[in-house]
């Protein structure tokens, strides 16, 4: 599986470095978030990851819906649950949960199907920035923290209209912000498509932090940084999903 470099298990317990977490989130998602380098003062696993973990051990089902808790630091042992068939937690030793699935309907375990379903997902995930996020805070005259950018999942949730859609990908349909003091919440919603045409829907909602009113010259700063660090790392040989 894909996946095995992006995380370790010891003793029936899985283990995500920071390392691993970077790497996933640079090579796999496009995801140049300084959050997720192994030397950030809050460092955090992309939530992306915890999901295509999610989906690789327990399938894809028709409907599903994923509630981030709390954010994941370096090499927590964390323990993957199964309350029931319809809620899967995944938490540490002392019971704190990171992340909360809950599913129901029809489920495929096909690699083939996840592995699909997880890339083109996690690649849409890839350009929420600069691409989606830029153009939906300059239209509402605010943004992030340029020195410090927040940008944090809420929740994910999927409604698939079949389970066997070949090579599928996201189209995104609809985006909003609304800001309140200095929270914004993002809805991001998006079609899922195979051969032109539409097997699902997704939708996304996001937390921007420090929000400020928009100011193009510090944001173009923040731009010109994602995509130097991206050049950077394709220097050094990380294979960045395309944005």
């Amino acid at each position: 599986m894909f996946l095995d470099r992006f995380h370790s298990v010891q003793d029936g317990r899985v283990f995500i470095s920071a390392s691993q977490a970077s790497q996933f989130a640079k090579e796999v998602a496009g995801d140049f978030n300084p959050i997720h380098d192994p030397d950030a003062r809050r460092f955090c696993v992309p939530g992306d990851l915890l999901f295509a973990i999610v989906v690789s051990r327990f399938g894809l089902s028709r409907h599903m819906t994923f509630q981030f808790r709390a954010l994941l630091g370096d090499r927590v042992p964390l323990e993957f649950r199964e309350n029931g068939s319809d809620t899967i937690e995944i938490c540490d030793q002392s019971g704190k949960v990171y992340l909360e699935v809950t599913r129901s309907g029809e489920i495929t375990r096909d690699k083939r199907v996840t592995e699909e379903f997880i890339r083109c997902y996690v690649a849409a995930s890839g350009k929420n920035f600069p691409h989606t996020l830029k153009p939906l805070m300059e239209s509402n005259g605010v943004m992030f923290n340029p020195d410090r950018p927040m940008v944090m999942y809420e929740s994910m949730s999927l409604t698939l209209d079949r389970l066997d859609a070949a090579s599928p990908e996201m189209e995104l349909h609809n985006a909003e912000l609304k800001a309140n003091g200095k929270r914004g919440n993002v809805t991001l919603e998006y079609r899922l498509m195979s051969a032109g045409a539409p097997v699902g829907d997704v939708s996304k909602h996001l937390l921007l932090g420090g929000l400020r009113p928009y100011c193009p010259d510090a944001m173009e700063g923040v731009i010109e940084e994602f995509y130097r660090l991206k050049a950077r790392g394709s220097r050094y040989g990380v294979d960045t999903a395309e944005t």
